[in-house]
């Protein structure tokens, strides 16, 4: 992502040149963001579909990850 209004007109015309047109770079945005949409909606992966799995998960990491006390 650009950082400062130069790169992002950079950016832009960077991507107008990769995509031929504005609205064919919009069209290709609007579908990137469709399938961001659509993955995981109504189909849980990973720990959302075993939130006791995450539980214990985060249980152990916290064990493990512990750090030593302050005095030693």
């Amino acid at each position: 992502m650009s950082q400062t209004k130069a790169s992002g007109k950079t950016l832009r015309a960077t991507m107008i040149k990769k995509h031929g047109t504005e609205e064919a770079w919009k069209e290709y945005m609007g579908s990137l963001g469709k399938k961001g949409g659509a993955n995981g909606v109504g189909s849980n992966k990973g720990f959302a579909a075993n939130p006791e799995l995450a539980r214990t998960a985060g249980a152990l990491g916290g064990r493990i990850s512990k750090r030593k006390p302050h005095n030693v």
